[in-house]
């Protein structure tokens, strides 16, 4: 690899969510946090070289996301997914979170129900709740380690007032990369009941070698018109600091609608350095990306054979995307707050609790495995002791 991913950096005092707020968190002193989806890699010199530059000019004012910025993102959409989107379809927020909770409220009422799959990425419950939205669930089935749609449970769902599904592909936290058939599946049991489709793609690029992510929207064109894209070069390139999502969204009626809300909400303007970032990553980050993989891909096979050599009665799910392990502790027989009380306390290794990501996450535990392996195997010796 060119790059070096097993250089430690020092991220405390930098203000860091990820280290920096254990106190606040009711965390001990010298816990390893290993929660939060952002890694503890520096971004490609590619993006660095690029604020650095921007930066020199000296004036940060109001800008916008031009054309030429849409193209290289129309590029990379094209490169890495066969999606071929024009660039117009392009909205940009700060975040993809805010973009869900603008999505919920633009294309449903109050009331209304919006199905997702627990367990899974916990946004999704407060963006619905919040916005007085109805949750409906359809739970994932976990078949050994292997989490699948229970597709008759699904329909049955989508049948009592959904308009809205909020599908996260690759799934956060089961790391499953979705294959075309269940995707198809699922979209043309939406259409057939009239739901609009809000797809999380924020993990799209960190799909694990012999997987292939295929965007919701480029199946076709019927699927395309009723879905909202969620994008972002956030935990691509490590740059979630910098507030910068694309939204895609082909149909003009929905972009329309998505573009109310937003203006609604007081609009949602370009974070400068972010705008800089984003372009320098999907000119010159291909490489960086690359390396990463193969990287979280050792990191991976690194968690594996420590679990069944060491702590057996910890089972992994094979994720086949995003950098996020899905652990299974209920082989050991705690309820969720000892679960929550060993890690913390006992282990000194912070994890996102399984049960905060809905049914189906009791028991479990969310690891970010996007750390230099040193830091991987202090945390899973921690764990063993």
């Amino acid at each position: 690899m060119t790059y070096d991913f097993d250089r430690t950096c020092d991220r405390k005092g930098t203000r860091s969510s990820k280290y920096d707020t254990w106190q606040a968190a009711g965390k001990p002193e010298g816990i390893l946090p290993m929660w939060l989806a952002d890694m503890d890699f520096p971004s490609p010199q590619c993006v660095i070289d690029a604020l650095r530059e921007r930066i020199g000019h000296g004036i940060f004012g109001y800008t916008f996301l031009g054309g030429e910025y849409r193209g290289v993102i129309a590029d990379w959409m094209h490169r890495r997914f066969e999606w071929e989107i024009s660039p117009e379809w392009i909205v940009q927020t700060p975040g993809v979170v805010c973009a869900l909770s603008a999505a919920v409220c633009a294309l449903t009422s109050p009331g209304d129900g919006v199905l997702v799959q627990p367990p899974v990425y916990f946004p999704f419950f407060s963006v619905t709740q919040e916005n007085g939205r109805r949750i409906v669930e359809n739970q994932l089935q976990n078949r050994d380690g292997r989490y699948t749609v229970d597709f008759e449970d699904f329909e049955k769902k989508i049948s009592e007032n959904v308009k809205l599904f909020i599908l996260c592909s690759p799934h956060n936290p089961v790391g499953r990369v979705w294959e075309e058939g269940e995707l198809r599946r699922m979209g043309e049991i939406c259409q057939k009941h009239g739901v609009t489709v809000l797809s999380d793609e924020i993990h799209a690029d960190l799909v694990f070698p012999g997987n292939r992510h295929r965007a919701f929207a480029s199946l076709g064109k019927s699927f395309a018109d009723i879905t909202v894209t969620a994008t972002s070069p956030s935990k691509t390139f490590n740059i979630a600091g910098l507030q910068c999502a694309n939204i895609i969204i082909s149909n003009p009626a929905l972009r329309s609608a998505f573009k109310k809300e937003l203006e609604r909400r007081g609009g949602s303007g370009v974070n400068l350095l972010g705008h800089e970032a984003m372009a320098s990553a999907y000119r010159g980050g291909e490489k960086w990306l690359e390396d990463l993989i193969v990287y979280l891909k050792g990191n991976l096979d690194y968690l594996r054979g420590y679990l069944r050599d060491n702590i057996p009665d910890v089972k992994l799910t094979e994720p086949q995307g995003t950098y996020l392990a899905w652990l299974d502790f209920s082989a050991m027989g705690m309820t969720d707050a000892e679960l929550d009380g060993f890690l913390t306390n006992k282990a000194g290794v912070w994890l996102n609790s399984g049960h905060s990501f809905g049914a189906g996450g009791s028991g479990f535990a969310r690891m970010n495995i996007a750390c230099p392996r040193s830091v991987l195997a202090e945390g899973l010796e921690r764990l063993r002791r």
